[in-house]
């Protein structure tokens, strides 16, 4: 086979400017594999590429998308670590030359882990971008410790649920922000208190439940005002980190005079934070949140679902189960 099925991008704009076409599938270089993508999921990436946020980085036509779960199909011939039918999941790197929108996708072999074995292909395509930002946003940047406070913002989206449940295993005190109407979930999920975001303040709530002490980290997911508004209860040399950028100007100043460190992180990929979340997965402690599964190509609807915001977890799109 040497063409597929692929959700093209043919112009920056609205979610109906992909269309369905076929294409070639990719050549096959020495340290890649070619997987069969069973599932793929929507990321806050996908449409902010799609409407133009990195029209400087991205070549048109493009096939996006950034999560993969699905078999592999050929090695390469340098490949040592995987055979051919072996089910894997991953994340495509961002911005590459192309996404997991399509029925075959490309990767370098060290991007690459096995998939969790109690996971189908749809629940598995959840987690590489979220479940792996969290990691490195709590793990690799944050350091988050047993017994430490954490603050996570959005705590019912894609990255946010995950943060939850993986603040709890690491064995920290996790306040939550969310709807009211997903209390129960992100109780649920492991948060040991949730705030109502649009019925209470969550600076006047931490400063309460703290004694005015703050926590140790704040995950921001939500960006605006957030950065400015979390540094006020944080603790001194505490940690805060943000996976979107600054689109409002705010001052850092409260930062300095508490010598906090800031990370701004845009996840890259590799293997290792992967193979660490297999093992938290396949011991329970990690589950994935879905908030509704689609056929692929149905891309422009959950484009649209997921830009209107209110989804709780991902959006997952299916190729096939087998």
């Amino acid at each position: 086979m040497e063409s597929m099925k692929a959700a093209v991008l043919n112009a920056f704009g609205d979610a109906d400017k992909f269309e369905i076409q076929t294409v070639p599938i990719p050549t096959l270089k020495a340290n890649q594999v070619l997987v069969r993508v069973c599932a793929t999921s929507i990321n806050p990436i996908d449409y902010q590429t799609r409407r133009g946020d990195y029209k400087e980085l991205v070549r048109l036509p493009a096939i996006l998308g950034v999560d993969v779960s699905g078999v592999i199909e050929a090695i390469g011939e340098a490949v040592t670590d995987f055979k051919v039918g072996d089910n894997v999941y991953y994340s495509p790197q961002i911005f590459g030359e192309f996404g997991s929108y399509a029925q075959y996708h490309v990767a370098d072999a060290a991007i690459v882990a096995l998939k969790p074995a109690n996971l189908s292909h749809i629940e598995a395509a959840s987690f590489p971008l979220a479940g792996g930002t969290a990691w490195d946003c709590l793990v690799t940047r944050g350091n988050l410790q047993v017994g430490e406070t954490v603050l996570i913002h959005a705590g019912s989206g894609g990255v946010g649920s995950i943060a939850v449940q993986l603040a709890k295993a690491i064995g920290a005190y996790v306040f939550a922000t969310c709807s009211s109407r997903n209390r129960d979930f992100v109780t649920e999920l492991g948060a040991d208190r949730v705030i109502d975001y649009k019925n209470e303040d969550y600076v006047e709530v931490i400063r309460q439940e703290t004694n005015g002490l703050g926590v140790d980290l704040v995950l921001d997911t939500i960006g605006k005002e957030t950065i400015g508004r979390s540094l006020e209860i944080i603790r001194p040399f505490g940690r805060l980190i943000s996976i979107v950028d600054i689109a409002i100007p705010q001052s850092l100043l409260k930062a300095w005079g508490k010598n906090l460190t800031i990370h701004f992180v845009f996840s890259p990929q590799y293997r290792a934070k992967l193979e660490a979340l297999t093992k938290l997965i396949e011991r329970h402690q990690l589950r994935p949140v879905i908030d509704s599964v689609l056929s692929w190509d149905q891309v422009a609807l959950a484009h649209q679902r997921l830009e209107q915001g209110g989804t709780r977890g991902k959006i997952v799109l299916k190729f096939t189960e087998n």
